[in-house]
């Protein structure tokens, strides 16, 4: 831009300079003599300026010519010129209209295409930077494995490539299930590019699986120092894996260590149930209620679960069911219209023989969310109430078939667990379990266990019917006289002696 100001102000000056000579000479009225080799030339003002002007253009096009044979001998002779550079341009463009295309191919899913364009811009451009790039997503596509392994091992040598060869051949191993080799690629990538997320997060997952929790502790820390996870995140995360070397201490029997790292999890995330469980555990068994209690209401307080209601009980665990339910009074009053805490309180009260006051705990848990659990507590209500049998076994079978509540469910897969895990045992995610209710997945039950309910409460509803129908025949069977029988008769219908004893 500077360059080409500077052009057009000389241009300017050049021709202002110009024209000032040529009104000087009309307004002097002489003109310009030239001798030379005894031929003298008299030019007017005019004259002499279309001269000069011929002149200077003479001697410009004297330079371009002598350039131009300077640009024809080094052409000859190897060297980059004008006339290369044209032939470079050109190449540049088939290259890069066979970059395009490969592309396109790649994007439309015509891996053999885009293969095929990719070695052609590599030919016309040799940028293997972007064309090994193309060749090997385009043998993904394809599924030659080996071809793109062989292209991502290419792209190790140049450091601007780095990173996508590694992260290449991480995904190669994945897909091969190697995930052994497939975590120490992930630890080369992450560590060039720790900003990355994705990489970061195959990582944690893939230490999670290996059970590396002082590796995959480093690794979240290094992602919340880069900016790559917000702080909640990661402290939460933290606490999980915090929580699972706890557990990986307490397998390895130092029970110390177990306490001190089960109490790190809990005040990392006071919310994390298994965490909560542990660290009351840890202080139960140092002798210190009162910090176990102060943890497990807390834990109660974000979210009542029942393994939280077991470790409140093992605090006390010998005492007399009224003493319980006093006890129990300080975690019922926290969230007492929450589902858990009111089926707790039903059953402090079955095991204290108050069923009047089970029954108003659960109120109308049993049409707003009718669980297995709720159905089982009235079974037990009506069984204390001494209900008939009939009654009992209504809720018993209703039970079967009625939803099982609130479960720990992967947020990914939404597959059901039956205790809380780090990883996902289905999907790998890693702390994606949540206490919550299973998504319905519509399926229907068998007519059977929908009839349940009907056939238990018509059984013996039936059974007295056939009863009451039975007495009067006896009745009248005993004051109707028995009439004779021929003696054939008798001895067909009589079995045998040996008939009776098998």
């Amino acid at each position: 831009m500077f360059w080409s100001l500077v052009k057009i102000v000389l241009f300017i000056v050049a021709i202002a300079a110009l024209a000032l000579g040529a009104g000087y000479l009309s307004e002097a009225g002489g003109g310009v003599r030239i001798a030379f080799g005894g031929v003298e030339f008299n030019l007017g003002p005019l004259q002499a300026v279309i001269v000069a002007l011929v002149l200077i253009f003479a001697i410009w096009l004297v330079f371009k010519l002598m350039g131009l044979v300077g640009a024809v001998v080094r052409f000859l002779s190897g060297d980059e010129t004008a006339l290369s550079r044209y032939f470079d341009r050109s190449r540049e463009r088939r290259g890069f209209e066979a970059l395009a295309e490969g592309l396109t191919a790649l994007a439309s899913g015509e891996g053999r295409l885009a293969m095929a364009k990719a070695a052609k811009a590599e030919k016309y451009l040799r940028r293997p930077d972007l064309t090994n790039l193309i060749a090997a997503q385009a043998a993904e596509i394809s599924g030659d494995r080996q071809k793109a392994v062989e292209i991502y091992k290419r792209l190790l040598a140049d450091e601007r490539t780095r990173f996508v060869g590694i992260r290449g051949l991480m995904k190669q191993k994945l897909a091969e299930g190697d995930t052994d080799t497939a975590m120490k690629l992930a630890e080369r990538a992450f560590a060039l590019k720790p900003r990355h997320q994705e990489t970061g997060d195959i990582l944690l997952r893939l230490q999670a699986e290996h059970e590396d929790w002082k590796g995959a502790r480093k690794t979240l820390s290094a992602k919340l120092r880069h900016g790559a996870l917000p702080r909640d995140v990661y402290r939460r995360r933290d606490a999980v894996l915090a929580l699972s070397e706890a557990r990986e201490v307490i397998r390895e029997g130092n029970t110390i260590e177990a306490r001190e790292a089960a109490i790190e999890a809990n005040r990392l995330s006071p919310d994390l149930v298994p965490a909560a469980v542990m660290a009351a555990q840890a202080y139960i068994a140092d002798g210190k209620p009162r910090l176990a209690t102060r943890i497990l209401k807390k834990a109660w307080a974000a979210q009542p679960h029942p393994d939280l209601a077991a470790a409140f009980a093992s605090i006390v665990p010998d005492e007399a069911p009224e003493e319980r339910l006093r006890r129990f009074q300080m975690l019922t009053k926290i969230n007492p219209e929450h589902p858990e805490t009111r089926m707790l309180l039903a059953e402090l009260h079955i095991a204290a023989g108050e069923f009047a006051e089970a029954r108003r705990a659960l109120g109308d848990l049993v049409e707003k969310e009718p669980t297995a659990r709720v159905l089982a507590l009235m079974a037990a209500i009506e069984r204390g109430e001494g209900s008939d049998d009939a009654v009992v076994r209504g809720w018993l079978a209703k039970a079967v078939s009625a939803p099982r509540g609130p479960q720990w469910v992967c947020e990914n897969c939404q597959s059901v667990h039956a205790d809380w895990a780090p990883v996902c045992s289905q999907c790998g995610g890693f702390d994606t379990l949540a206490w919550k209710t299973p998504p319905d997945t519509g399926a229907a039950l068998p007519a059977s266990t929908a009839m349940l309910p009907l056939i238990v409460g018509q059984k013996d509803e039936k059974e007295d019917q056939a009863e009451d129908e039975a007495e009067p025949q006896e009745e009248e069977a005993e004051e109707r006289p028995e009439k004779p029988r021929p003696p054939a008769a008798d001895a067909a219908s009589e079995p045998e002696e040996w008939e009776r004893e098998i």
